[in-house]
């Protein structure tokens, strides 16, 4: 068996020599060999989405936000998304937004990562949808996870896509991992309710949606 130091070594070796090419789109995106997964991951963060052509896993943490996860079925070419609606904090402004221009966020997410997938061959015909995420974990936000579930479930039943499986709601933050070539999700539920990486990110995100003009493009990505 090889010692510590020489498996560190071939780890790393493996991930700058082995790092299958990303699609121009995504080069921003951080990529890195897992030895848990035992795959090469991207790693996306709120605002942001991965597609793949060549095996890789896509890997997020996820709190009040939703992930889509997308794959053509036929092809195994797929990726995932990381967004949220955005809300004020009152109750009536949520309600609001949710029936208006809040969702132009999550079309804007979901059709730029469905688009992507067709550019890569795929076919919409073929398309499955796994959603994870909308846990309540932002103060003062009690209703924004079960916006962004309700907003995913009604994209994909309007837009005619199949739903093969969800892990939403709850009171838990979420590690999420999606693996487009067999469709597998693996979801780890993290008990720490007070992540404080997780409610900055989300709080920081948020903020900048609320922020962005509602008339004008919309640039999340």
């Amino acid at each position: 068996m090889a010692s510590l130091p020489a498996r560190i070594k071939s780890l790393a070796r493996k991930t700058v020599e082995g790092l299958p090419p990303a699609l121009p789109v995504f080069a921003h995106i951080n990529r890195y060999w897992d030895p848990v997964h035992d795959a090469f991951m991207a790693k996306i963060l709120p605002g942001e989405f991965y597609v793949t052509l060549h095996g890789e896993g896509v890997i997020t943490v996820l709190g009040s936000c939703i992930s889509a996860c997308v794959r053509d079925r036929m092809l195994g070419v797929g990726g995932m998304n990381h967004f949220m609606l955005p809300a004020k904090h009152e109750e009536a402004d949520a309600a609001r937004m949710q029936a208006s221009d809040a969702n132009r966020y999550g079309n804007y997410a979901m059709e730029a990562l469905i688009n992507e997938i067709l550019k890569c061959g795929g076919r919409r015909e073929h398309l499955e949808v796994k959603i994870v995420g909308g846990g309540q974990i932002l103060e003062k936000m009690t209703n924004i996870g079960r916006m962004n579930i309700d907003f995913a479930r009604s994209y994909v039943r309007t837009e005619g896509l199949k739903l093969l499986g969800e892990d939403v709601g709850d009171i838990y933050p979420r590690k999420v991992a999606y693996f487009p070539a067999d469709g597998r999700v693996r979801v780890k539920k993290l008990r720490a309710l007070h992540n404080s990486t997780i409610l900055e990110r989300e709080r920081q995100y948020r903020d900048s949606l609320e922020k962005a003009p509602v008339g004008g493009d919309v640039e999340l990505f």
